[in-house]
């Protein structure tokens, strides 16, 4: 499962959230305001030691009643402005950070949709599940809190400690003294951090996969009594994560006890050296006051650097991992627009181009190791228009592949696949693919209505009586008696049909739109001998319409079709009639002669 990509330690944390700017852009007048609002609240309560200084200096050495009533007055008023300005600053970025989050993930999501099925066999579902639930909800709390504060902090230091060295230079380089300290322990921590934050985003996404693969596969789990082996993975997995969360607890802890002890010292200090000098004369207590009023002030903000710094690179984390889902290239990447223009002139009207054509066809998975053998090689096939031709050939050989190829599910890795003399390639996806439909061995249905899952074969015009034509081809007459009929909601995955409903769904999808080409992967396997029998039947008449290519391994199944190819070591190996192949050669006999003893 992919987990991780480049190391964490030699990327920039700042080049590294700033690829979130077109996604923040929108939303930027309101964010530059808030954080406008927030620095002028931050800057509002550094007034407050101001009028500390001048109620000690003043009303309280003069015993001026109505001066102190006053002063109480100011510093109410201000805390008031305070907490209104902080209070005006969150409502300014709640809604447009929500939209910023909804509209990653609606990108995150779209990607995924158009990513090549060889991304999906590499990353497991866990990955991109805790990329677009966690992360993006880590970004959004980043971009709501500490971006805006890191800034807001900085400056807000920044004139507190010109504040305090106005009114005592000797107390302000005392309180400065740790400032060295503090930078370096920050500087050591956020590398650390980065490292360590990485890894525990991954492990959740670990951990996402096995919940995940549990809750789906617990028929298995229940059905080998193996749900202890699993309650230890999940146990095993868990406790790396905790240990990981306890590093970064323990670094969050030192950073923490370096940045709240040092400036605590000096303020102690300061308080001592300040003392001393009003009790020389040589300081006001007013002045005093509003200096360590000043520095208890800016506690908060020093104190808030270590877990504000944490924050930021947990943000940093999710967008590395976010981009690297989105910077994968889509199907429509430039690799297959390279080929496209050429392909695209490549049309012939002669009659041996017409119909599903393979022409000296290639293909290697894009994951497998350098100088491995093609799982497919030198295919040359010819399906001619309203020919339909069984694929057999042995488990491993390659025919799921091969049928995978003609809707570019992958894309060859040599020659080409031509439709009614037009290379594929030089279709688009959503053009090649209202051509072809398909239906897969193992079908997979959605948390929708029965009649939505079938629909979804069709172009959206289809309506209630190609749904029943549909139906009826599948022998999916079932249907009507669940609950609420077509309507009736499909559980996830549709478990809660058998194997045999389920996949007569799926071949109704297939042929709901009537496609030019037809792509069936096995589409019968879990199907009883009468049921089978009458979706034969059925399917006759569909295929008398179309061009087919079947994946079968009944002979049953293979008399449906006018040729067979029988695919061996990934080449074609003979093509023929059944009964040609039956008497010519002997692999195929073998294989039909295994199916029949199979189905004795």
């Amino acid at each position: 499962m992919a987990t991780t990509s480049a190391p964490t330690r030699n990327r920039s944390a700042v080049r590294t959230l700033l690829r979130l700017w077109p996604y923040v852009r929108p939303a930027r007048a309101r964010l530059f305001s808030a954080a406008f609002v927030a620095i002028v609240a931050s800057s509002t309560g550094l007034v407050i030691p101001l009028v500390l200084k001048w109620m000690v200096d003043g009303p309280v050495a003069d015993r001026d009643p109505a001066g102190v009533w006053l002063g109480a007055l100011f510093l109410l008023l201000l805390g008031f402005a305070e907490a209104l300005l902080f209070g005006l600053r969150r409502w300014l970025v709640a809604r447009p950070l929500a939209h910023v989050e909804a509209s990653m993930r609606a990108d995150l999501y779209r990607h995924l949709q158009r990513l090549p099925v060889s991304f999906h066999d590499r990353w497991a579902s866990g990955q991109l599940l805790s990329r677009g639930m966690t992360d993006l909800m880590l970004l959004r709390m980043f971009l709501a809190f500490p971006l805006t504060f890191l800034l807001v902090n900085g400056v807000t230091i920044v004139i507190g400690v010109i504040i305090m060295l106005l009114q005592d230079w000797t107390l302000g380089l005392v309180i400065l003294g740790p400032a060295v300290p503090v930078m370096v322990t920050c500087v050591v921590f956020e590398k650390r951090y980065a490292e360590v934050a990485r890894r525990a985003q991954d492990q959740v996404g670990d951990l996402t996969t096995v919940v995940e693969e549990s809750v789906l596969g617990i028929r298995i789990i229940k059905g080998f009594g193996r749900h202890r082996s699993q309650a230890r993975a999940f146990r095993d997995l868990s406790g790396k994560l905790r240990g990981t969360e306890l590093r970064k607890a323990r670094l969050l802890a030192t950073i923490w006890g370096v940045i709240v002890t040092l400036p605590e010292m000096a303020i102690g200090a300061a308080l001592v050296v300040g003392v001393v000098q009003v009790a020389d004369g040589g300081l006001s207590a007013g002045t005093l006051v509003a200096f360590l009023s000043t520095a208890l002030a800016l506690r908060w903000p020093v104190e808030s650097i270590g877990f504000l710094l944490a924050m930021s690179q947990e943000a940093a984390t999710a967008t590395e991992r976010y981009f690297e889902v989105m910077d994968e290239d889509v199907e429509e990447g430039a690799e297959v627009e390279e080929r496209r223009p050429a392909a695209a002139g490549i049309r012939s009207t002669a009659l041996e181009d017409k119909g599903l054509r393979f022409h000296d066809v290639q293909f290697r998975y894009p994951d497998a190791p350098p100088g491995s053998p093609p799982v497919l090689q030198h295919i040359d096939l010819h399906i001619r228009p309203g020919e339909s031709m069984a694929l057999v050939g042995s488990t491993g050989s390659g025919k799921t592949t091969l049928t995978a190829l003609v809707p570019r599910l992958y894309d060859v890795t040599s020659g080409r696949i031509t439709l009614d003399g037009v290379d594929i390639t030089g279709l688009s996806r959503q053009a090649l693919r209202a051509k072809v439909a398909v239906a897969f061995e193992e079908p997979t249905l959605f948390s929708a209505a029965v009649g939505d899952n079938v629909l979804m074969g069709a172009d959206g015009t289809a309506g209630t009586a190609e749904l029943e034509r549909a139906l009826a081809v599948a022998q999916a007459d079932f249907v009507h008696a669940l609950p609420q009929g077509t309507a009736t909601q499909v559980g996830e995955q549709g478990l809660s049909l058998s194997g045999g409903q389920r996949q007569r769904l799926a071949l109704a999808r297939a042929v709901v739109g009537q496609p030019e080409f037809l792509v069936l992967d096995d589409p019968l396997s879990a199907l009883d001998v009468h049921t089978e029998a009458a979706v034969e039947a059925a399917l006759r008449d569909v295929l008398a319409d179309t061009t087919a290519l079947i994946v079968a391994h009944r002979p049953s199944t293979v008399l449906l079709a006018d040729r067979v190819a029988l695919l061996s070591g990934g080449r074609i190996a003979a093509v023929g009639t059944h009964h040609e192949l039956l008497r010519t050669n002997a692999e195929y006999a073998h294989l039909m002669s295994g199916e029949e003893e199979g189905a004795r």
